[in-house]
């Protein structure tokens, strides 16, 4: 059916160009997404080619810090000027910094350019999922959720093959490998800003505001020193006068943003009378705890996949499918279930309770367990992750005011990144306190067999490294890759501690998620809007252009 140019006057599009704009959100997401993951594959061969494999969590630390604190900037600024520009400068601003990445001549300047990476990726995903508030109506968004799962599916398992076959090459057409895992960026992110400047037109009218300019930088003092510690507490020390410094500075920091944000209300980066709605403060709280227990979730198992199974980085990228098919799964029903009943409140909930039953049974998992059965947990894990995560943004989107979906949607995305940075620090914390004497024990249980002393007899070369893992030795836990090159005796009994210091973290992990599950309990059911956020904000400006007309007002200038 043709639409009149009223009803395209008030924000309404076609599917078909729903979807062409899909096409050029997809593929920034697409960027964002895969580059965690490809990067994080090949770090190893990266460090180790500019000599900076000691100082190489700088390289991730960096980007982290920009993308969590660059998301709400991104979300506020362009609820106030429109979603377009800023979400074209982010695909500019990843194309400069994947560039400059691959041009890297050391660690140092790499973490610097990764920094500049972030501040691209910290507007690619949340801009994304804000622009289809703006133009998909909750009720809706069902039906062109398949695009967005093939993203996350495809990047999840696409990352490691890439990094792993960049990672392996000494050259490509005369440029060492591992720098194509950021040259490859450039093509997509072209591609991507070409179709967004053709296509993506939203109607939007600058409302006049001030700039929160003190709460930006209150966010910047409160949360750089505070994701540094995160992530390099554990090689610092948690009581060092460096990470005492980090957790005063960022404490200030913090106080100073809420004080800013009380000052600007509503004009403010965050405004805190939204977490007086209680569907806008459940899904704050359950985004961070899912982010805590998905990133637990993510780091530990690859880290079992490879050590205890043995299984290359390529190769685990390919055994974590069933997560992402669990994820794309419940997806997809609770999307067409959304769709055709307007009910969303049981799916966080019932995600939410898988997600615990995985863990916990993940807690159970033994250096001897099937492959096949941990694959099946990790299939019910994506069926809990994929059940929460779409549909409490579409809860969030739906309870937002319209002109505040950009600011509503990067929250969610910045809790959930805050979530996920202190489950890594505190889940990796963890494991390595508990590996040295979990490793202990399991040696000490296996030096009277049989088999461990006769391996041992007949490898004495292989005694130094045996016992310098047994006594939790840094050079042992700081690359496992002598395992592969022991008898299964005599790498048995490591891996066995590492599978029983990974069940604790889990364990830990499943607590917290259960955390989540009690605070999803009290999302209410609100019902869904019929029209997207475009919609919805055309038709309050038609409606107050006519009442200023009515009343002898002066019309507003043209948009």
């Amino acid at each position: 059916m043709m639409q009149t140019s009223e009803q395209q006057d008030a924000g309404a599009l076609t599917h078909r160009q729903i979807v062409t704009i899909l096409i050029g959100l997809v593929l920034g997401m697409f960027l964002a997404a895969l580059d965690q993951t490809i990067v994080a594959t090949a770090m190893r061969t990266i460090a180790d080619d500019l000599s900076g494999f000691s100082i190489q969590a700088w390289a991730t630390t960096a980007f982290l810090i920009t993308s969590t604190i660059s998301t709400p900037l991104y979300g506020k600024l362009s609820d106030i000027y429109g979603r377009k520009p800023f979400f074209l400068f982010a695909i500019g601003i990843f194309i400069v910094g994947s560039v400059l990445c691959g041009l890297a001549g050391s660690l140092y300047e790499l973490a610097a350019f990764r920094a500049v990476q972030g501040i691209g990726a910290g507007g690619l995903m949340s801009l994304a999922f804000a622009i289809i508030g703006d133009i998909v109506p909750p009720r809706e968004r069902a039906k062109y959720q398949g695009y967005f799962l093939a993203v996350f599916g495809t990047s999840s398992v696409l990352g490691p093959v890439l990094g792993g076959f960049f990672a392996g090459a000494d050259e490509i057409l005369g440029i060492a490998g591992w720098r194509w895992i950021f040259y490859i960026n450039v093509p997509i992110a072209a591609v991507a800003m070409v179709v967004v400047t053709r296509v993506l037109h939203i109607p939007h009218r600058r409302q006049e505001h001030r700039i929160d300019w003190p709460g930006a930088l209150a966010l910047i003092v409160g949360l750089v020193p505070l994701l540094t510690v995160a992530e390099q507490g554990r090689e610092w020390g948690w009581g060092s006068g460096r990470s005492l410094l980090c957790y005063a500075i960022g404490a200030v920091g913090l106080v100073a943003f809420l004080l800013a944000e009380r000052a600007y209300g509503d004009e403010a980066l965050l405004p805190l009378r939204l977490f007086r709605g209680r569907t806008f403060a459940v899904g704050s709280v359950s985004s961070f705890v899912v982010g805590m227990a998905m990133l637990g979730g993510l780091l530990i198992v690859p880290l079992y996949l490879q050590i205890v199974k043995g299984s290359t980085p390529t190769e685990g990228g390919l055994q974590l499918i069933p997560f992402v098919l669990g994820i794309m799964t419940s997806s997809i029903i609770s999307g067409q279930v959304i769709y055709r009943t307007g009910r969303y409140r049981l799916f966080p909930i019932v995600g939410s309770a898988l997600m615990v039953i995985a863990l916990v049974l993940f807690s159970r998992i033994t250096a001897d367990t099937p492959l096949w059965l941990t694959m099946l947990v990790m299939a019910l894990m994506g069926l809990g992750l994929g059940g929460n995560m779409q549909p409490m943004i579409t809860a969030v989107q739906n309870a937002a005011s319209p002109r505040e979906i950009g600011v509503s949607t990067s929250a969610v995305s910045f809790f959930r990144s805050m979530g996920g940075t202190l489950g890594a620090a505190v889940f990796l914390s963890l494991l390595f306190a508990y590996l040295p004497g979990k490793i202990r024990d399991a040696f000490a249980a296996a030096s009277d067999t049989a088999p461990f002393r006769a391996a041992l007899a007949s490898h004495p070369d292989q005694a130094q490294a045996l016992q310098g893992a047994a006594a939790g030795g840094t050079d042992a836990l700081n690359d496992t890759s002598f395992i592969n090159r022991l008898p299964e005796a005599l790498a048995h009994p490591f891996k066995v501690g590492f599978a029983d210091s990974m069940s604790l973290v889990f364990l830990v992990s499943a607590a917290i998620m259960a955390v989540g599950l009690i605070a999803v309990a009290f999302l209410p059911e609100l019902p869904l809007r019929q029209h997207s956020a475009a919609q919805a904000r055309a038709q309050e400006d038609a409606a107050r252009d006519r009442a200023e007309v009515t009343t002898g007002g002066v019309p507003p200038s043209p948009r």
